[in-house]
This record gives structure tokens, C-alpha cells and sequence, in this order.
């Protein structure tokens, strides 16, 4: 996809103890991300995802405590021809508060806890399937 624009957003790799990622779908859409957004001027990766958590899941985190994994690209879920380009954090569950802290809010509408064996069940973005599962094979 040369030639592509990119979306830059920050994004979390969470999982539970279960090996189960959290995934998050936005008000008209149909497929499933990981939850993050959009930087806004002067911010780093980690105080965007940290918001964006907040925001978009009720949770709070101290940017401080998100590990950073890398920056990945792979093609954009919702916007056709584009590319998504995300700055990746651990944020690791004792952090958030557990599984029982997270409630969707703004333009999230569905979050679900799923093992990647029951991805071909969903509509997961490239991001996930492409970018991310082989993070949680080395971690």
C-alpha cells in the first residue's frame, strides 16, 4: 500500500489471565480493535492511550505504567486505503483494575475479552490479527 496515508493513533494490548484480548467495537462499525485513539497536540503515545482509556472505557491509568511494545502499521479497519499507524502499550490488568473496571462509554458500543483461537468468529482489525497476536506469542 505505497503511498498510503496514515492514521497515527496509540493503541493497548491487554489480556487477562485467560489469554483473552480486549477488543472493542466503535458506533457504526463491525469490526473489533484494540482500544486506543487518536494523539491530540502535545501529547506523547502514553498520555494519548491513557486518555483514550478513560474516555472510551472508564479507566484510569498512569501513563507511566503502559510498557511500551513498538510501532506497527498495517492497513487502517474502517477507512478503506488507508493505513493505521500504532504506537503500542502493555497495559497490564492490575493497572486498570481488573475486568470487572472496564464499561464501554463515548463511541464505544460492544468490549469483549476474546482468545485469538476464536478470532474467525469476529471482524478483528489487521492491526490485531496482523500486528499484535504475535506480540502475545513472545509475552
Amino acid at each position: 500500500m505505497a503511498g498510503s496515508a496514515a492514521i497515527e493513533v496509540a493503541a493497548a494490548l491487554i489480556v487477562d489471565d485467560m489469554g483473552r484480548l480486549l477488543l472493542v467495537r466503535k458506533e457504526g462499525t463491525s469490526v473489533f480493535m484494540q482500544p486506543g485513539g487518536k494523539y491530540e497536540p502535545g501529547e506523547t503515545g502514553a498520555q494519548t492511550l491513557a486518555r483514550e482509556l478513560h474516555e472510551e472505557l472508564g479507566l484510569i491509568v498512569d501513563p507511566e505504567a503502559l510498557e511500551p511494545l513498538g510501532t506497527f502499521t498495517a492497513p487502517a479497519a474502517n477507512e478503506a486505503g488507508m493505513l493505521v499507524e500504532a504506537e503500542v502499550f502493555r497495559a497490564h490488568l492490575s493497572a486498570l483494575g481488573g475486568i470487572e473496571a472496564v464499561t464501554p462509554r463515548a463511541e464505544i458500543v460492544d468490549v469483549l475479552w476474546v482468545h485469538p483461537r476464536d478470532f474467525a468468529h469476529l471482524a478483528v482489525a489487521p492491526l490485531v490479527t496482523q500486528r499484535m497476536l504475535p506480540l502475545l506469542e513472545v509475552s
